[in-house]
C-alpha cells in the first residue's frame, strides 16, 4: 500500500465532513474519558453487530478494490473489533487531538490468528501486517528541520493538508520487537515492531508504549500534536489472509 494513497485517503476522510461536525466529534484537546485517560477506541462499550464504533470511519484506498471487513463482535464477555482480510486492505480511523506532553502513554489490546508469512517490513511487496495501529501527527513548523519543511511543502502542494509524520505499531512475522524501520515508501512514516513471530498467536496481548519517547527516538525531534489514530489489518501486497481482533485503545497520563 502506498503512503501517498494512505495520506490522501486519510485526509479526505477527516475533511469530507463539515468542519463543525468534525470538531463536534473530536474530544477537547487533552480531555476525554477522565482527567488522566483519553479513550480513543472504547470498543468494549459498543453494541455487538453495529456497523462501526462511535467516532470511527472507514479508511479505504482508491486503487484497492478489496477491503478488509471490520465488525463488532463479542469475544468472551467483551465487545471488540474483528478484522478479516483476504488479499485486501482498508482500516478504521478516528480523528483525535492529543498532546503527548500530557498524555504520552498509549495502551491497547489486540490478538491475531496468524502472521503474514511473506511479510517484510523493508519492502513494498511485504508491507502487510496482521495488525497495526497508526498514529498520525499535525504539522508544526517549529518542530521540524528545514529539509523536512521543504518536503512537507511539496507534499501539501500535491495532496493538501497532510500529516507531517506517522508511527505504525505493528505485529510482524520475524523482526525483533523494538525494531524501528522507515516505511518502504517514506522516511516520515516509522514502523515500530511490537510483536513478532507466532509465539503469541491466538492470545490477547495487553500493550503499552510511550509514544512521546518513541517519536523522539524514531524522528530525533519533539513530537507535534497527534491528530489521528487508525487500526488496520491488510494483506493486499502479499495476497494472504489474516484475522485480527482489536480491544480498547487509550492515551494515558504518565502521572
Amino acid at each position: 500500500m502506498t503512503w501517498t494513497i494512505f495520506y490522501t485517503r486519510l485526509i479526505g476522510l477527516l475533511t469530507s465532513v463539515a468542519i463543525f461536525v468534525v470538531l463536534a466529534l473530536m474530544p477537547p484537546l487533552g480531555h476525554a474519558g477522565s482527567e488522566q485517560v483519553i479513550e480513543v477506541g472504547k470498543f468494549s462499550s459498543a453494541q455487538e453487530g453495529t456497523a462501526l464504533p462511535i467516532g470511527w470511519r472507514p479508511l479505504t484506498f482508491p486503487k484497492i478494490p478489496r477491503h478488509t471487513r471490520y465488525e463488532i463482535i463479542k469475544e468472551g464477555e467483551t465487545t471488540v473489533v474483528r478484522a478479516s482480510s483476504e488479499a485486501a486492505a482498508s482500516g478504521l480511523v478516528n480523528a483525535v487531538r492529543v498532546d503527548l506532553m500530557e498524555y504520552p502513554i498509549l495502551q491497547w489490546r489486540w490478538k491475531i490468528l496468524n502472521v503474514i508469512s511473506k511479510g517484510d517490513v523493508r519492502t513494498k511487496q511485504g508491507d502487510d501486517y496482521a495488525a497495526r495501529i497508526y498514529i498520525t501527527f499535525e504539522y508544526d513548523p517549529e518542530k521540524v528541520d528545514f529539509s523536512t519543511k521543504v518536503k512537507y511543502g511539496m507534499g501539501r502542494l500535491l495532496f493538501g493538508d497532510i500529516p507531517i509524520a506517522a508511527i505504525n505499531y505493528i505485529w510482524d512475522n520475524r523482526t525483533p520487537p523494538g525494531t524501528i524501520v522507515d516505511s518502504a515508501y517514506t522516511d516520515r512514516s516509522k514502523l515500530i515492531v511490537v510483536e513478532s513471530s507466532r509465539d503469541h498467536v491466538d492470545q490477547w496481548i495487553e500493550e503499552e508504549r510511550n509514544v512521546y519517547e518513541g517519536y523522539k527516538k524514531a524522528f530525533g525531534e519533539e513530537p507535534p500534536l497527534v491528530n489521528g489514530v487508525a487500526i488496520m489489518t491488510d494483506t493486499d501486497n502479499t495476497g494472504e489472509t489474516a484475522i485480527a481482533y482489536y480491544g480498547d485503545i487509550a492515551f494515558k497520563s504518565a502521572r
